[in-house]
């Protein structure tokens, strides 16, 4: 069995310029995930059909311990920090990982 770790967030903007402004912190803060976390397996951010004003982030880690360094790095803290001014809400669930296919993945 996999020792991968994910969460499923799901948030709620308040309006269509939140929208943006949350867009716009979001890919400053792929850049940085991209370049800096490999132990982040998977990072996507969904626009749900039909709902303008969600956005919801699946996001894979090696373990736990990639995920905890993801949440110390300078640009997950930025993003943090910023996001509460363009939201209406939040849901997070955890995930332990039973098993899949994707890249990266191990068996």
């Amino acid at each position: 069995m996999n020792e991968g770790f994910g969460l499923v967030v799901r948030f709620s903007l308040r309006d269509q310029e939140c929208a943006a402004a949350f867009d716009e912190l979001c890919a400053v803060t792929l850049e940085g995930i991209r370049a800096d976390e490999p132990g982040t397996l998977a990072y996507v951010v969904h626009v749900p059909e039909g709902e303008p004003l969600v956005r919801v982030f699946y996001e894979l880690y090696a373990d736990r311990v990639a995920f905890e360094a993801h949440e110390v790095q300078p640009h997950t803290r930025r993003f943090l920090a910023r996001r509460e001014q363009y939201l209406a809400g939040v849901e997070v669930t955890f995930l332990d990982v039973l098993g899949g296919k994707g890249a990266g993945w191990r068996e």
